[in-house]
């Protein structure tokens, strides 16, 4: 692929391949953990989930901002440099054997982390034209599936092999190598900081609302940009569901004494299917208008989860897991390569940062209201994916209302602004 001949760009992927590495490994060994340790409280193995949704919540006015503001480059590499040391103060409480500690330790690590995607977002944004959007929302896209493959089947193995300190310390050399891999891209300076320099005393909590503002008007100001935020605040409740129902049907349904090893399988099943739908998709979006790609996969989605709730054969819950990140690969493939293409580069680190907030609110939601409802007040798993279900499908009405209409306005305006600088153009050559 073309893409790969940008150096930048190959090291600033394989930088947020480690990053994920060291987000993904040590995460699911400590859930792993907390199951086992306090296997009659599945509420702590939901607030470790919480511990990594909840900091956007106290972050999210300066997330954007900062990778607008600030050296694209220098944030992102910082944040590496910043969850390494947190990792190593997190390696030393394991040994304290203080849980609460740790919780914030990851607390904070999570914190940091929310500043790194939107400054690495944004500087692929600079360095691709508008052609390779696609092309990188797929790569990015087939990097999240290989976790979802690998993830959850690489947290348990190096939880039962090298134990939760083990993992921990793999946390810390994955981000380091992010980090390093960031220092060495050579980009320019006008790419690293779009708006201009800025100083210290320039910056402000004012002045970070002012400009946290700006996003959500920009975002307000364009509908169709408007929906796909939308979209992205919805899809955190699923997100929420999916970060720990699967580990809880594995250990109190499907398969209590091997929960580990499906919980794997689980992961294994969902990143295959979002390998084989980003293999599709990457196929079929240049053929395919964006919003079909959006607007039949989450129907059958929908229609999917349902299906999730009612089975109990292991055989048919792994394979409609499979179908579901078939649809999802398309998806998300639309909305990654539609967002650059309607994005200003100079307001993407603000846009991009109402994106993760939305998504870990949503994501918030859930988790704790699946830690205050199961299994107190609901103690069967199925309901949980029928109210998950039922959220996709509403999406899916909200988006097969508005969507294609949408999309022909921004054609229509599009096709209107290369008339124009046609014209201009051939103005001035006349002139």
């Amino acid at each position: 692929m073309k893409i790969f001949e940008n150096r930048n760009f190959v090291k600033l992927f394989f930088a947020a391949l480690a990053s994920q590495m060291g987000t993904t490994i040590g995460n699911m060994a400590f859930a792993f953990y907390l199951l086992d340790r306090f296997s009659h409280q599945p509420s702590f193995a939901t607030m470790a989930e919480l511990m990594y949704s909840l900091p956007t919540l106290f972050v999210f006015f300066l997330v954007g901002v900062v990778a607008d503001r600030f050296d694209r480059k220098k944030v992102a590499e910082n944040c590496d440099w910043i969850r390494a040391i947190l990792t190593v103060l997190l390696f030393g409480s394991l040994f304290l054997n203080s849980i609460p500690l740790v919780f914030f330790l990851l607390f904070l690590r999570s914190a940091v982390t929310k500043f790194f995607y939107p400054a690495e977002a944004s500087l692929v944004q600079s360095i691709l034209n508008k052609d390779q959007y696609a092309q990188a929302a797929g790569l990015n896209q087939m990097l999240f599936s290989i976790f979802m493959v690998f993830g959850v089947g690489l947290g348990a193995l190096a939880y039962k092999t090298i134990g939760l300190q083990g993992a921990v310390a793999v946390d810390f050399f994955s981000f380091v190598i992010s980090a390093i891999l960031i220092r060495r891209c050579k980009i320019p300076m006008e790419a690293r900081l779009p708006n201009g320099k800025i100083k210290w005393k320039d910056f402000s909590i004012g002045a970070s609302f002012r400009d946290f503002k700006d996003g959500i008007l920009y975002i307000a100001g364009n509908k169709l940009l408007a929906s796909l935020i939308f979209g992205f605040f919805v899809f955190g409740f699923v997100n929420g569901a999916f970060a720990i129902l699967p580990i809880f049907t594995m250990k109190y349904e499907l398969s209590p004494d091997n929960y580990e090893k499906y919980a794997s399988y689980f992961a294994i099943s969902l990143g295959i299917g979002l390998l084989a739908g980003s293999g599709i998709g990457a196929l079929i979006s240049s053929k395919i208008k964006p919003h079909h790609m959006m607007i039949y996969p989450i129907f059958l989605s929908g229609i999917l989860i349902y299906i999730l709730g009612l089975t109990d054969h292991m055989g048919i819950f792994l394979a409609t897991v499979f179908i579901i990140g078939t649809c999802i690969g398309p998806i998300n493939i639309a909305i990654g390569g539609w967002m650059p293409k309607i994005v200003h580069p100079k307001l993407m680190g603000r846009v991009s940062g109402w994106i993760d907030p939305l998504m870990m609110f949503a994501q918030s939601i859930t988790l704790g209201l699946i830690a205050l409802l199961f299994p107190k007040i609901i103690s069967n798993i199925e309901y949980l994916y029928y109210g998950m279900a039922t959220v996709i499908l509403l999406v899916f009405l909200f988006y097969a209302l508005t969507l294609p209409k949408l999309s022909r306005e921004l054609e229509f305006s599009q096709a209107k602004r290369t008339r124009l600088a046609s014209t201009r153009k051939g103005q001035v050559h006349i002139s």
